[in-house]
Order: structure tokens, then C-alpha cells, then sequence
């Protein structure tokens, strides 16, 4: 079936009707909630009554289920809704984990030509200086946090540049966009604790809004925090 979305009120009550039926356990209702559902998900499909008695008993009928029991449902009907118009207003490419640059040439094309909606972010790191190791896991986490960032890293010496970058400033982090330098942060470790996780490395980046915000979960179920 295709499904099409109703932006008006009309649309959006019968959009919720039909994920109120999707998402209810069929098998463990009475014969009753079921027919009372199923009237829901297509009310113009009655078997009796005037459409306008029949819409009058319904909305009488929804709402004392949704005193009953649907809080959950809502919170992950909304959740939805909020996923669908996120996916919409994501235009740029995702990516899934580090991408490991092996030359100068590939770190340059990489800056100069990556959607111009993309961050991103370059570790240049190198065997044996501390904090090298600890930052590439940290960015592993984080690539599957934020798809549409690309994350990648490479060895100061591939990248053509080792005399720029000694031991002392690295690790470096870089981050880019549309070609344009938005952060280049030298020994970037100092700013963090000497034992520090993915969280701290966010946590870094956002301090000077680097990062966008963080996709939805998928089909996380906003109903287990719900208290009553």
C-alpha cells in the first residue's frame, strides 16, 4: 500500500487512527476494542449510521480509549511524525563509520569535495603518541551517533605534511565545511581529562557547535520512560 500523509487536521486524526491500529496488540483485545478499531482505521467504510452520527459516536469512543491507554501509543505516534519530518529535512548524504584517508591527495579531495552540507572532521594522529588511540575509538562511537558527519582520520606522516604536524600538536582535530576550515584544534587532548570517552569528545565539539543535532533512535520506544 502506499502511504500518503495529511498535513490537515482531518489528515492527521486519521493518520493517528491508522497507527493506533498498527501498533495494538490484535491477538490479546476483546472482539469489541477490535471492532471498535477497526471502525477507527476506516470510519467512511461503516456499516451503519449516518457518517455524521457515526463520526459523533467514534470521537466519544477514541476518547475514552485514549484515557485508557494511549498515552504510549501518542508519545510514539509523535516520535514517528518527528522522524518522518527529520528524514525530510536531511538533504545531505550519510555515512557509516571512519573513513581512513591514505594520502595527502585523498585528505584534499575530501575537504574540496564533500556535500556542502556535511561536516566534517579530521583526526591526523600517529602510532604511539598518546591520545591517538583513545580519540579514534571515541570517533568510532561517534560515527554511528551522527551519520550525516563524515568522520575520518589519517597518519600524519601519509598525509604529506609530518613536519607540520610533530608529535607535540597531535592529536589534531580539524573540522571542515563546504570546503571551509570551521576548526582546527592542535593537541586537542589538553582540553580533555586524561581519561576521556566519546561523550567527552562530543561534548568538546558542541561546545563550539560543530556538531548538528543527533538523529533519532530508531524505532526507540519512548513508552518505557513514561511515567505515570
Amino acid at each position: 500500500d502506499t502511504t500518503v500523509f495529511s498535513t490537515g487536521p482531518k489528515g492527521v486524526i486519521n493518520d493517528w487512527r491508522r497507527f493506533k491500529l498498527e501498533s495494538m496488540d490484535q491477538e490479546n483485545l476483546p472482539s469489541a476494542k477490535k471492532e471498535l478499531l477497526r471502525q477507527m482505521s476506516s470510519p467512511n467504510r461503516a456499516r451503519d449510521d449516518s457518517r455524521a452520527n457515526l463520526n459523533r459516536k467514534m470521537s466519544v469512543q477514541e476518547y475514552e480509549m485514549l484515557k485508557e491507554e494511549d498515552e504510549g501509543c501518542l508519545k510514539k505516534y509523535r516520535r514517528r511524525c518527528m522522524q518522518e519530518m527529520h528524514d525530510k529535512l536531511s538533504f545531505g548524504p550519510k555515512f557509516e563509520g571512519v573513513h581512513d584517508l591514505d594520502s595527502g591527495e585523498a585528505f584534499l579531495e575530501v575537504i574540496e569535495k564533500e556535500h556542502h552540507s556535511t561536516v566534517v572532521v579530521v583526526h591526523i594522529y600517529k602510532f604511539g603518541v598518546r591520545g591517538c588511540e583513545q580519540l579514534n575509538s571515541c570517533l568510532d562511537c561517534l560515527a554511528t551517533e551522527y551519520p550525516t558527519v563524515k568522520f575520518c582520520r589519517i597518519d600524519a606522516v601519509a598525509s604529506g605534511a609530518a613536519e607540520r604536524f610533530s608529535d607535540e600538536v597531535l592529536p589534531t582535530l580539524l573540522v571542515y565545511k563546504a570546503g571551509e576550515l570551521l576548526g582546527n584544534f592542535l593537541a586537542c587532548t589538553q582540553h580533555l581529562n586524561e581519561e576521556f570517552f566519546a561523550t567527552d569528545v562530543e561534548a568538546f565539539l558542541n561546545s563550539y557547535g560543530l556538531l548538528p543535532e543527533k538523529e533519532l533512535p530508531a524505532g526507540e520506544d519512548e513508552e518505557e520512560n513514561y511515567v505515570e
